[in-house]
């Protein structure tokens, strides 16, 4: 199946679906992107058609399919200590301030594979040893969230890793795991993953945080949408906290409870 044989009407299907239970906006422009995520799943399964395979994921039947295509269209590759400057805005400004604060809340709002998870932990560890802190990372895919819980990666993903982190929390894999590291235990031990919608954020109680990444997500969601998802999460964000949103990301046009520090991070007022 090519991306010209997907029609206008099947991309409606998919944009319709993704819309309502995730909140994902799929324009007719990601023919292409449908395509490539779904034809070897539909596939396997001896399916011909989008509209056959959206038929079984829309069904009654067809809850563990539906997070399968959940799974495939939303994950993205990411990699260590992406979009630096927000990190070094941690490490030179905000964890200092932050030294005497008894405990901290991070939150990786939508933490795909964990790379940023994995880095605000070696981040927190290093600027708070002993100190009382925690992350919680949560994305809408299953099969990513089973690969962060594993934190075993290609040494790529980690090229960005400073070398004294790549040292004391990464452990060079050998043998069938050669060319990828592990993220060391008791490091993996202070982030907890689970899954989460960010558009059915009441259906938990995950309590408040001082940190929020929010980053390369909401690019995804219509305006509706982006607006629902920053209220919920913002509400989730205690006062005096910080969001931080992608580099490519704009809350521009938005009323949201947060003054601007700097492109792309946000405070909450006390």
């Amino acid at each position: 199946m090519a991306p010209e044989d997907v029609s206008d009407g099947d991309m409606l299907l998919f944009q319709q679906f993704f819309k309502q239970h995730i909140g994902l906006h799929l324009p007719l422009s990601k023919k292409a992107l449908l395509q490539s995520r779904l034809c070897g799943r539909m596939h396997e399964l001896g399916l011909a058609q989008l509209s056959h395979y959206h038929a079984l994921i829309a069904s009654e039947d067809g809850r563990e399919e539906r997070q399968r295509a959940i799974d495939l269209i939303t994950t993205n590759e990411t990699y260590f200590f992406r979009e630096q400057s927000h990190f070094d805005f941690l490490s030179a400004e905000l964890l200092p301030a932050w030294a005497d604060v008894k405990t901290l809340r991070v939150w990786s709002a939508a933490s795909s594979t964990g790379e940023e998870a994995y880095t605000l932990a070696m981040l927190l560890d290093h600027y708070r040893p002993g100190g009382s802190w925690s992350v919680f990372a949560s994305d809408i895919s299953t099969r990513v969230l089973s690969f962060a819980r594993r934190a075993l990666y290609p040494m790529v993903r980690g090229q960005n890793i400073p070398k004294p982190y790549l040292k004391r929390y990464c452990l060079r894999g050998i043998g069938e795991y050669e060319g990828h590291f592990l993220v060391e235990g008791e490091l993996r031990s202070k982030v907890e993953f689970a899954q989460r919608n960010l558009t059915d954020l009441d259906a938990f109680d995950d309590g408040s945080f001082d940190l929020i990444f929010l980053r390369n997500v909401i690019i995804y969601f219509d305006f509706p949408t982006k607006l629902k998802v920053l209220d919920d999460v913002i509400r989730r964000l205690n006062p005096g906290g910080y969001l931080v949103v992608g580099h490519s990301e704009s809350l521009h046009g938005m009323h949201l409870d947060l003054e601007m520090h700097s492109p792309s991070i946000y405070r909450k007022p006390q």
